[in-house]
């Protein structure tokens, strides 16, 4: 006679996760099911919103967040939560939009908070505070001397259509 082994359940090993599933308008927010009678919330985002999350979730006793890195709307969330003591684990939203079976941002947020809690997601690396705020001072630094490039070149267009000439010694 064969005997049947029962597949091994998933136990939760952080039970105080959350998931929350970025947008450009609304930030969709899953906790666990007994923490809040509404475990799943919207929220807009301006920075009014973002901090009402960030109590909602200290509030149902949330500790760490797993998050998807859409664009740049995760940023300012991402800054808030972890200036408020959350561990914040931000996912690439490419690793788990692969897996089958949701469609909606409810939906995303719930396999966000379900697969966390069973500490299923990897985090993308995120630099420290300070190497971020240098690293946007570069780009941003490249961003204007690209631009004064095109500018100086149109001026230069400019003057020949005038017929403009410079006279060298």
């Amino acid at each position: 006679m064969r005997q049947h082994r029962r597949s091994p359940v998933l136990e939760s090993i952080q039970p105080n996760a959350a998931g929350i599933d970025i947008g450009s308008q609304t930030d969709w927010v899953c906790v666990p099911a007994e923490r809040d009678s509404n475990s799943i919330r919207s929220f807009g985002c301006f920075t009014a919103d973002l901090h009402a999350l960030a109590d909602w979730l200290a509030a149902c006793g949330v500790e760490t967040v797993a998050m998807e890195s859409t664009g740049v709307y995760w940023i300012p969330l991402f800054q808030i939560l972890e200036t408020r003591g959350f561990e914040v684990q931000l996912v690439n939203a490419q690793h788990v939009k692969t897996l089958p079976g949701r469609k909606s941002d409810v939906l995303d947020c719930q396999w966000l908070q379900q697969l966390h809690s069973y500490g299923l997601l990897a985090g993308s690396f995120r630099p420290a505070d300070q190497v971020c705020v240098l690293r946007s001072y570069i780009r941003h630094r490249g961003s204007l001397i690209k631009s004064a490039c095109v500018h100086l070149q149109r001026m230069q267009k400019a003057l020949t259509q005038m017929n403009v000439h410079c006279i060298k010694s």
